[in-house]
């Protein structure tokens, strides 16, 4: 097991390898109620009350993206209130990066906030999601628009979760992965180049070591900037394009595939404004693939993705902002792009 500290509204350690189960039990001493919140799927797999001295409340949500809602939201919140939790309690997310996004974020409005604990059991949710204190739900009119910035106690890293997951849902983590090695200069693009997804699925010690360096990225992200004042930023890197994305696909892209598409037409935006080699460009298209991540997305879509945009947070008034690269590891913003731009640069995505 490793331990790497985030130091955000409170410091927390993020347990990497660990048995999520045992270290669970040692945090949740002295609590008298635990909420655990978790997916429709896992209802089978997530039972703990035979190993803690507590009072159990198992809350079951809807897979996916179909968790974030007001109506979850609101459940949570009659729940928590029937069950009479009180702020010496504690709410326990265990799932993807959906389900960690809405306990963190019951957690936060409850009682004006109460302890909470993620137990992120996808490849997304362990590198990205769960990591930052960025809980929340969505909007009809955008991901997550509603929400608070509310750190967890503790992040518990299973790796036994991995061998759960289709290679769809691995590959769409890798994504988030593949996104830090590009705005961080490190080992992440070095240990990727040249793997398949099938030999990165049977290559653990990898695995391990890419999880540990994402991790590693976001934790230090997020110490310097929590509340994405600018520095954080950097962590959006594909993600205007990709909520744009994920909405008009109406989620049936996962996170990451949307990610991957978005990864792309920032780097061309990038090269037409002249910031970006097209060997990088390239090379975000050679990484994606070989992941199996899709890089495409309809022509016919161009008008209707385009005023979801302006629903990305980092826009300001009618200013759209593009976190890109100048070259791997060295970020800046775009904030001057022409639609003329955007629609070139989308040009060169579409299917």
């Amino acid at each position: 097991m490793r331990s790497i500290s985030v130091r955000a509204e409170r410091a927390y350690d993020v347990l990497i390898d660990c048995d999520w189960r045992t270290q669970l039990i040692n945090l949740a001493v002295g609590r008298t109620r635990i909420a655990v919140i978790h997916n429709e799927s896992m209802s089978d797999v997530v039972r703990i009350e035979s190993a803690i001295d507590a009072q159990i409340f198992y809350f079951k949500l809807p897979d996916g993206e179909a968790a974030k809602s007001l109506e979850s939201i609101s459940k949570l919140w009659n729940w928590l209130g029937a069950a009479g939790f009180t702020r010496s309690d504690l709410i326990v997310g265990v799932g993807g990066g959906a389900i960690t996004d809405v306990s963190g974020f019951a957690a936060a409005s409850w009682l004006r906030g109460i302890d909470w604990i993620a137990v992120p059991t996808t490849l997304a949710g362990m590198v990205d999601a769960s990591i930052g204190g960025k809980t929340g739900i969505n909007s009809e009119y955008g991901k997550n628009l509603i929400g608070a910035f509310y750190s967890p106690s503790a992040v518990l890293i299973d790796f036994g979760w991995l061998s759960t997951l289709s290679d769809r849902d691995f590959s769409a983590g890798m994504a988030e992965v593949i996104k830090c090695g590009f705005i961080v200069h490190g080992p992440i693009i070095t240990l990727l180049d040249g793997k398949s997804l099938v030999q990165l699925r049977e290559d653990r010690a990898t695995t391990a070591a890419l999880i540990d360096a994402a991790v590693a990225i976001k934790a230090d992200v997020v110490s310097e900037d929590f509340k994405e004042s600018f520095a954080r930023e950097v962590l959006n890197y594909g993600h205007t394009l990709g909520h744009a994305i994920e909405i008009h696909s109406r989620y049936s892209l996962r996170h990451g595939e949307a990610i991957s598409i978005g990864l792309v037409f920032a780097a061309e935006l990038a090269q037409i404004k002249g910031h970006l080699s097209a060997q990088i460009v390239e090379l975000h298209r050679k990484l994606l693939l070989s992941l199996q991540l899709p890089i495409t997305y309809p022509r016919t879509a161009w008008s209707e993705l385009l005023p979801l945009l302006y629903l990305d947070k980092k826009s300001r008034g009618r200013s759209l902002r593009f976190v890109a690269l100048s070259q791997i590891g060295v970020t800046l913003r775009i904030e001057d792009a022409m639609e003329s731009e955007l629609m070139a640069a989308y040009e060169r995505i579409c299917s």
